[in-house]
């Protein structure tokens, strides 16, 4: 039986022998990730990158989960060239260590079956996944070898080491050992790694010195950047909707806010600067450290400080067009270099930053390098404090930073460069 799909009738597929004759190079990719709504248009790393490659021409199959807590069914969602298969699992986020763990051991099980079900006909040419989780390599084994499909791991969280680093496996414990295995496993079976930067290259090069080092690459991060511009006036009205000063300089932090992200030192910051009435932060999220944050703020109350649960991304944009800078915070005890998405959301609105993370990461080195922000090491308060005087009482210096940081983006952090990236491993791609 000889199917055609595309726009062009570009792919013929081989149903019995689940050979796929790829006439233009264009493909059948399957992606399998954690994160994901129901709507694939809406703005997102991986939304943003699907989208790249289905306006390329390319049919793109996602499988994400639709965890317990939502009390969701699966369901697969038509758009087209990109078809969203959510299925239901258990819960492996915002929940409990143990369903965490338990989750994420069967997570592949779910999806090879899923996958199977929903997509029985389908050849695929490309398989991207990305981390969390590490426990996909079932699914990429099955469908490689029946498929002879290529395999790319976006690699977005180095586990377990990062649970090591904060203390949430004992290093060499069983668990460890289980999951360090795993991950060899994972990145053994790709045939290429895209890594956040450069140093989160050397870090899986150096600890894992048994993989092909030409098969591991920088792919970062990266949106479809759209232009917002906001009015003095529509800034005005946002910040008066918050309850937010308009003379004030507005420092915004929006992400996850657990045991990743250093939290303690974000109260210290928060503590240091809540009777300075001439800037005011803005802590926006959801996770394992809310409740803690929360706790602080109704036990002090500040007049220069105001925590919001977790935004739609449209409020979240508008709220960040009216801001002055952005924050980051990453735990100091990581010895792996994270680079943090919510780097995309201040550059791309002209944003300057301010860094205060662990030393491994290089993220700080390449904002004050490329003179978009400002770092520390998390937990030293004396510089923080002075790199927010520095930017709250000069407006010429945020408005440079700013676009330093946007023209960064645009020259960086693009999906038309990820793309790119990912595609130079096919030839004769037209």
């Amino acid at each position: 039986m000889i199917r055609m799909i595309g726009i062009w009738n570009t792919f013929t597929y081989i149903k019995k022998s689940k050979i796929s004759i790829n006439i233009y190079n264009l493909m059948n990719i399957l992606f399998l990730t954690l994160v994901g709504s129901e709507n694939i248009n809406e703005r997102g790393i991986y939304n943003d990158l699907m989208r790249k490659f289905r306006d390329n021409g390319h049919n793109v199959f996602i499988v994400s989960p639709y965890e317990r807590r939502f009390n969701k069914k699966t369901k697969l969602f038509d758009y087209g060239s990109i078809k969203l298969l959510k299925i239901w699992t258990p819960n492996i986020q915002k929940t409990s260590i143990f369903e965490k763990g338990l989750t994420t051991l069967i997570l592949e099980n779910i999806f090879l079956k899923g996958i199977k079900k929903y997509f029985p006909d389908i050849s695929f040419d490309l398989i991207l996944y990305s981390t969390p989780p590490i426990t996909f390599t079932k699914v990429i084994k099955y469908i490689k070898k029946r498929d002879n499909a290529k395999t790319y791991l976006l690699l977005k969280d180095i586990f377990p080491q990062n649970a090591v680093d904060i203390g949430l496996i004992k290093k060499n414990s069983i668990i460890h050992k289980f999951f360090r295995r795993k991950e060899k496993e994972l990145y053994r079976i790709s045939d290429t790694i895209g890594c956040m930067s450069l140093a989160n290259v050397e870090y899986v090069i150096k600890n894992n010195q048994e993989l092909d080092k030409n098969k591991i690459e920088v792919n970062p991060n990266s949106i479809t950047p759209i232009n917002i511009g906001v009015t003095q006036e529509e800034i005005r009205l946002i910040r008066k909707k918050y309850g937010i000063p308009l003379h004030s300089v507005l420092f915004v932090y929006g992400g996850n806010l657990g045991l990743p992200q250093g939290i303690d030192f974000l109260i210290d910051v928060l503590n240091d600067q809540k009777n300075k009435l001439d800037v005011y932060f803005a802590i926006i999220g959801s996770g394992t450290m809310f409740s803690k944050l929360k706790k602080w703020f109704d036990m002090n109350l500040p007049l220069n400080a105001k925590l919001y649960s977790q935004m739609p991304k449209s409020d979240y944009d508008n709220f960040l067009n009216c801001s002055d800078v952005g924050m980051i915070f990453l735990d100091k005890r990581f010895t792996i270099p994270n680079f943090p998405s919510r780097l995309l959301s201040y550059l791309e609105m002209k944003k300057p930053v301010i860094l205060a993370t662990d030393k491994n990461t290089d993220i700080g080195r390449i904002a004050e390098k490329n003179n978009f922000g400002l770092w520390s090491e998390n937990g030293d308060l004396n510089t923080f404090t002075k790199n927010i005087n520095k930017l709250k009482t000069d407006p010429v210096l945020r408005k440079e930073m700013g676009m330093n940081g946007y023209n960064y983006l645009l020259e960086n952090y693009t999906t038309e460069h990820s793309y790119s990236i990912i595609m130079k491993h096919f030839e004769n791609v037209h």
